[in-house]
């Protein structure tokens, strides 16, 4: 019998590997083309710019929330001196009232309510090694203070805050004054803003010398500029200043006792007032006049935070308080004894 005849597979040569017949392979190598990659690329770039905000807004969520438990720290650490002492803190020590001539009453040594608060905020060793006589800034002597001023107490800080003009970690070249206006230069002064803004540390300012930041000052009032009448605020704390529960007439759930304060434009100090800084009285305290974040005012209270700030009202509570406030709201809320009628949860 004849042996069946081979016939081969039609359009492959047969190939005989080991006494088995195999086809070639048809499959090319394994990979991605170049327009492959840019379409993976392109997708991944779109992914992450939908979820960057996201992340960001989680992130501020956060710092926000911190900034909110610190600040309401403050608040209970002032509460606590008021228990022990039947006030509050005063918002800046400067000389005693008829030590000197009305009208040049001195601002030394400028301790501020902050550094009363110290053993409080788990910095008792270093509320123990100031001297009270002794000036928060001395530009005359050794500066025996420096090393305090310069110390960073973590409890003052808002971590959504930026970095001031002049500032390293924490610490900050407390700008010089210059000699024009709390607000700005006196070419200015005469424009239709009387108020006209400028930075109060770094530019064209010399440093003074060197101090922590703080971004939390306490509330001075809103119906007298810092400077004009320092000693008659209208809030809680202005200079030498000796406010008690019973002198807050508003009710302690519509009156404001503290608030943030960015450094974008210059930097707060919880150590008290530097004698020969820019606007030095508005470094411990703040003014209610314009709403928060309103304004390019260094004097007025303002936040790193998107929309408002956080304040510590008289009672203790904490609220964050929106930048479109109603400005009639906000000034009964900055003062003690006004008689406004105003909100207990704005």
């Amino acid at each position: 019998m004849d042996a069946p005849k081979t016939v081969p597979q039609r359009g492959f040569p047969d190939v005989f590997q080991g006494g088995h017949k195999t086809l070639p392979s048809t499959r090319h190598p394994a990979g991605f083309t170049l327009i492959e990659l840019l379409v993976v690329v392109a997708i991944i770039g779109t992914l992450v710019g939908l979820l960057l905000p996201a992340v960001q807004a989680a992130r501020e969520a956060g710092r926000r929330t911190a900034c909110a438990n610190g600040i309401r720290q403050l608040g209970l650490a002032l509460h606590h001196f008021h228990d022990h002492t039947g006030r509050f803190p005063s918002g800046w020590l400067g000389a005693p009232t008829g030590s000197v001539p009305p009208g040049d009453e001195d601002e030394q040594p400028g301790w501020g309510w902050g550094s009363k608060l110290l053993p409080q905020l788990d910095a008792g060793p270093l509320h123990d090694r100031i001297d009270l006589a002794a000036k928060v800034f001395d530009a005359d002597g050794s500066d025996p203070m420096a090393g305090i001023r310069q110390t960073v107490v973590s409890a003052f800080l808002c971590p959504s805050d930026t970095a001031g003009p002049t500032e390293t970690a924490g610490v900050f070249g407390v700008g010089e004054e210059d000699g024009h206006e709390e607000h700005g230069h006196e070419e200015e002064a005469e424009s239709e803003d009387e108020h006209a803004s400028h930075a109060v540390d770094g530019g064209s300012l010399h440093t003074l010398c060197l101090a922590a930041k703080s971004n939390y000052v306490g509330m001075f009032g809103w119906q007298y500029e810092i400077d004009e009448k320092p000693a008659a605020g209208d809030g809680i704390f202005f200079r030498n200043s000796r406010i008690s529960f019973r002198h807050i007439s508003d009710g302690t759930s519509k009156t404001i006792m503290l608030g943030e304060r960015g450094s974008r434009m210059g930097s707060s100090l919880w150590a008290g007032v530097p004698v020969g800084a820019e606007s030095m009285r508005a470094r411990v305290v703040g003014v209610g006049d314009h709403a928060p974040n309103g304004s390019d005012h260094f004097d007025d209270f303002s936040s790193g935070h998107p929309g408002g700030v956080h304040f510590v009202y008289a009672d203790g509570s904490t609220h964050f308080l929106n930048e479109s406030i109603d400005e009639t709201v906000y000034h009964g809320l900055s003062t003690r004894a006004g008689g406004e009628a105003g909100p207990s949860q704005p």
